[in-house]
């Protein structure tokens, strides 16, 4: 197995240590770049920039490395959350022509030539740390996340399932998605909330079918069971008391 190639000396800890897992978890698979593209969601291109350390590789990203690599993304994604909070949101930089050889150094140390001046990347960094502090993209009436809540923006996928790894935080029950307690959430509800909640309900043994952030019938049924269990109003709407005995 050929050496990976260095990663870059800017890079947070946190960051590398994610990245040196992620490089090991691969390895140990014995997937190309191709193969992995072919596994998941993402582009051989992609993967090529996540593992190089020139984008922070998604959150989803993680999970279905770890799925196709056969392992629980659990630990995976506390890294990923670590690394998100210390991702300087430096560019990357892609060759259209690099195959997985390019990942690699195989006779000694390759230089790497940057092809950014100083002065572009200080403006970059400038720009990129302005949007995170404004965040122009979000409705100013919406209220920030709860601290733990999961930051990027969710997308139904249909047919989908997200991994569900249910452990207790602080005395009460959390699946990693959302830290909710009063959320309101019925028929069409969709996001991060809901996910918790699928999650949640599975771990209690009422299945709520696909756990894919989507609020329909089965997840309904399985809410009312567990209301009339806990002696809660039974009309599959999920609240605070629902979130109260779901989080115990």
């Amino acid at each position: 197995m050929p050496r990976w190639k260095e990663l870059p000396a800017s890079l947070d800890q946190r960051v590398r240590q994610l990245l040196v897992q992620l490089r090991r978890l691969k390895d140990r698979s014995g997937l190309s770049l191709a193969a992995l593209a072919a596994k998941t969601s993402y582009s051989r291109s992609s993967w090529e920039r996540y593992l190089n350390g020139r984008q922070l590789p998604p959150r989803e990203a993680v999970e279905e490395l770890a799925r196709a690599c056969g392992t629980d993304p659990t630990r995976l994604l506390v890294l990923h959350e670590l690394a998100a909070d210390a991702w300087s949101g430096e560019p990357a930089v892609a060759d259209p022509q690099e195959d997985d050889s390019d990942l690699y150094v195989r006779d000694g140390r390759r230089p790497v030539i940057w092809a950014l001046t100083a002065a572009v990347v200080v403006l970059a960094a400038a720009l990129v740390a302005t949007l995170l502090a404004t965040r122009p993209w979000q409705d100013e009436a919406k209220p920030a996340p709860a601290a733990g809540d999961t930051p990027a923006p969710f997308v139904f996928v249909e047919g989908r399932e997200r991994a569900c790894a249910v452990k207790r935080v602080g005395g009460e029950l959390r699946a990693g998605y959302s830290t909710t307690h009063d959320k309101l959430m019925d028929l069409k509800s969709s996001g991060w909330e809901v996910l918790e909640a699928q999650c949640l309900l599975k771990y209690h043994g009422f299945d709520p079918g696909i756990a894919d952030g989507s609020y329909g019938e089965r997840s309904k049924r399985a809410a009312k069971d567990f209301q009339k269990s806990r002696r809660l109003v039974v009309d599959g709407v999920i609240g605070p008391d629902t979130w109260g005995e779901l989080r115990r």
